[in-house]
């Protein structure tokens, strides 16, 4: 039917007239849905399993293609714009658009944090890009890998070498050495023969989840990944919200510096995990998530094998435990930004209230602690509470675990009392190496900036350093000597800040960038950077951008000289 012009207000016409074959935008290509339903099988095609997913295919075809980009979003029955959001935030991931050339097949990533720009990684980075391939072999730079005592380190595909050198590096790629190696560790039957598990079990028979938290309470310990909170109070919180509720463990370990809970992690995983499984018990968890950083690929390994090892014993059921890998992306080390990446989104951080205890994974209660955390809390469970609460020092309770890298001559994990100082620190990294004068120490990573070191009477520990400007952080301890530029050492953390940031908000995105240049001048302009320390404090959502300006503020006052 149709209405002629001339007698009418237009023309109608019946729909059978030139209309789209196709929905707009990129086309599903049936070879690639193909190869993309192959490679997930039988996998669930669930909305918060779409960084896994990703996963696979980076992992199969060395980068994410458009076309198979494209095959997944139809196949998760998610929007092209979805995904390419997700894929594009997070480091690890490689796009490629249509016409473009993949990557080659093998990626080095040299570490250029601080510790490793001591140890010569700067000219080791120089030296790989003038003398690879770059057909062959793609050089780029990372941010802390979680090896800062073996400095310089760089990741050769998926095989970390330590105290990297250029011969190393062609040995290895002549070798085919791409893989991760499994450093020997605690297996379950081990742990088992040592009385692992046996505390959990018997708190699932007849325990008392308030005797436990009171227990925790009372040794005093308190969330090792920063924050500092006490841990057993946090199972209140959370228990007393309606259920479901989640255990989230946060082993996201990002802050340069920082390498302990990889050192547990790749010595005794089952005190972490049954840590993990006494908390999941106490605020009746119906699901336990590991969100794993994806540059320790030996521990995701260690812990895919020990889960499974779990489940076969009949200790948890299969899929209790849900392993997360990350892809690259500092933030996800904020607590929120974790769960955000859990569901499968950017790690953005969320605004608060509400709080994850209240509002986490899913919307529903979460727990969240940190990997060293649940390491003491299997400990505290087993020994009791004076393991920690019998220690003391300067006035200060407990034991805590620095990463201690930089100018000391036996870089490590050094477990001292809480109250130990820098001094103490020191000695038991064997001193300060060899020719080099103690100048100046970061306590707690990028975020506690640098301190001098005529500062070396304070202890280490939670709220002794904020008088300071300053704070313990992770406990990740670079020592600097009278060789090396404060200003320097600044400047390297803000380009890690700056990197870094998720840009979620302006004050951190654009002030870190602004930053950085101010800071690369030959005489810092410092009213104006203590403006934009003060803006960047006030105004950003996440500590990220709120703890950022504290390597500047601490270089202009205490070194001033070099600015």
């Amino acid at each position: 039917m149709a209405l002629d012009q001339a007698k009418g207000a237009g023309v109608w016409k019946s729909g059978r007239g030139k209309g789209r074959a196709t929905p707009k935008g990129r086309q599903v290509d049936d070879a690639a849905l193909s190869e993309i339903r192959t490679l997930l099988g039988t996998r669930p095609r669930r909305r918060d399993l779409l960084i896994e997913h990703l996963h696979l295919v980076q992992d199969a075809y060395g980068h994410l293609s458009a076309r198979h980009l494209r095959a997944l979003a139809e196949e998760m029955r998610l929007s092209m714009a979805e995904i390419w959001e997700v894929a594009s935030f997070y480091a690890h991931f490689d796009l490629v658009r249509e016409g473009e050339v993949p990557p080659p097949d093998l990626t080095i990533r040299v570490c250029d944090s601080l510790s490793c720009e001591l140890a010569g990684s700067e000219a080791l980075f120089d030296a790989l890009s003038a003398g690879m391939d770059p057909a062959r072999v793609r050089v780029l730079r990372a941010p802390c890998m979680g090896r800062c005592d073996t400095a310089p380190v760089l990741e050769l595909g998926h095989n970390h070498i330590d105290h990297a050198t250029v011969e190393s590096v062609e040995s290895a790629i002549a070798a085919g050495d791409t893989h991760a190696h499994l450093p020997p560790y605690q297996t379950l039957s081990d742990y088992r023969a040592d009385g692992g598990y046996d505390r959990l079990l018997a708190l699932r028979a007849s325990g008392d989840w308030e005797k436990v938290q009171e227990t925790v309470l009372a040794s005093g310990l308190r969330g090792l990944g920063g924050a500092g909170f006490p841990s057993g109070r946090k199972w209140g919180f959370v228990r007393a919200n309606p259920g479901p509720r989640y255990l989230a463990v946060n082993g996201d370990e990002g802050e340069p510096g920082t390498f302990k809970d990889r050192h547990y992690l790749e010595r005794t995983p089952h005190l972490m995990l049954e840590g993990m499984l006494i908390a999941a018990w106490a605020v009746e968890a119906a699901r336990c998530y590991i969100y794993m950083r994806d540059e320790y690929p030996a521990v995701l390994e260690i812990l895919r094998r020990e889960i499974a090892a779990l489940e076969a014993a009949g200790i948890v059921e299969p899929g209790y435990i849900d392993l997360r890998r990350g892809a690259g992306a500092y933030i996800c080390g904020e607590e929120s930004a974790m769960i955000e990446s859990i569901e499968g989104k950017r790690g953005l951080p969320r605004h608060r209230p509400p709080y994850v205890a209240q509002v986490g994974i899913f919307g529903q209660p979460t727990l969240v602690h940190n990997v060293e955390t649940l390491h003491w809390i299997a400990r505290i469970c087993r020994e009791g509470p004076e393991i920690m609460s019998g220690i003391c020092k300067n006035d200060r309770v407990g034991l805590r675990s620095y990463s201690v890298s930089g100018r000391v001559t036996k870089p490590g994990v050094y477990l001292l009392p809480a109250g130990s100082t820098i001094r103490d620190v020191i000695a038991a990294a064997g001193g300060m190496a060899e020719g080099h004068r103690f100048k100046a120490y970061q306590p707690g990573g990028p975020s506690s900036g640098l301190l001098p070191a005529t500062l070396d009477d304070v202890p280490l520990d939670f709220d002794t350093l904020q008088p300071h400007g300053s704070f313990i952080g992770s406990a990740a301890v670079v020592v600097l000597s009278d060789q090396d530029s404060a200003r320097a050492a600044a400047l390297n953390m803000l380009r890690f800040f700056e990197d870094e940031s998720c840009g979620q908000c302006t004050p951190c995105r654009a002030g870190c960038e602004k930053a950085v240049k101010l800071m690369q001048a030959p005489q810092w302009d410092t009213p104006l950077l203590e403006e934009l320390c003060q803006v960047m404090q006030d105004a950003s959502i996440c500590g990220l951008g709120q703890a950022a300006p504290n390597p500047i503020r601490l270089v202009m006052q205490h070194f001033p000289e070099e600015i």
